[in-house]
């Protein structure tokens, strides 16, 4: 079955990357989630005044992935206790997030932030967790970015795309 889940991991550019590897994940874009702008461009949300995200959209197959496993390397990828910081990328842009469509969601992932939070031994996450309100796709150029730039910048360290496949 077909589901949807969005992840504002920083820079829209690696995630994309990474989760297109994860088996069961059949299409991702790149945009920008939940601001209050209509259809912003990048240079607007680079500006950090449009409250939108940088995103990665994931569509997947749930009989061959499930959303626990998709939230659990969603969180090994990023910094959980980093606010508005991702590598060298800061702003509110780079922001963390998970966002759904299915209120059925809410609770696993729910779950997964909580046994993350556990296991870091902390009383909570600076990752946000809601409802996806708005998602606009980003510009070709940004969509499978790494993939047509080997070289491009990604604050991920080249490692971390192990742990997807």
């Amino acid at each position: 079955m077909e589901k949807e889940i969005w992840f504002a991991a920083g820079c829209f550019w690696g995630a994309q990357k990474f989760f297109k590897l994860v088996d069961g994940v059949l299409r991702t874009e790149v945009g920008f989630v939940n601001g209050f702008v209509d259809n912003p461009t990048y240079e607007q949300v680079y500006k950090d005044d449009t409250g939108y995200a940088e995103c990665v959209h994931i569509v997947y197959d749930s009989s061959r992935v499930s959303l626990a496993k998709l939230a659990g390397l969603f969180l090994k990828i990023i910094d959980p206790l980093s606010l508005n910081k991702q590598g060298e990328d800061e702003g509110t842009r780079y922001r963390t997030g998970a966002y759904y469509k299915d209120e059925e969601d809410l609770p696993v992932l729910k779950g997964v932030f909580a046994s993350v939070t556990a296991e870091l031994g902390v009383s909570g996450l600076p990752v946000e967790l809601g409802p996806v309100e708005k998602f606009y796709t980003a510009d070709e150029y940004h969509q499978d970015y790494l993939d047509k730039n080997p070289g491009g910048y990604c604050h991920l360290s080249p490692e971390i795309f192990t742990l997807a496949k």
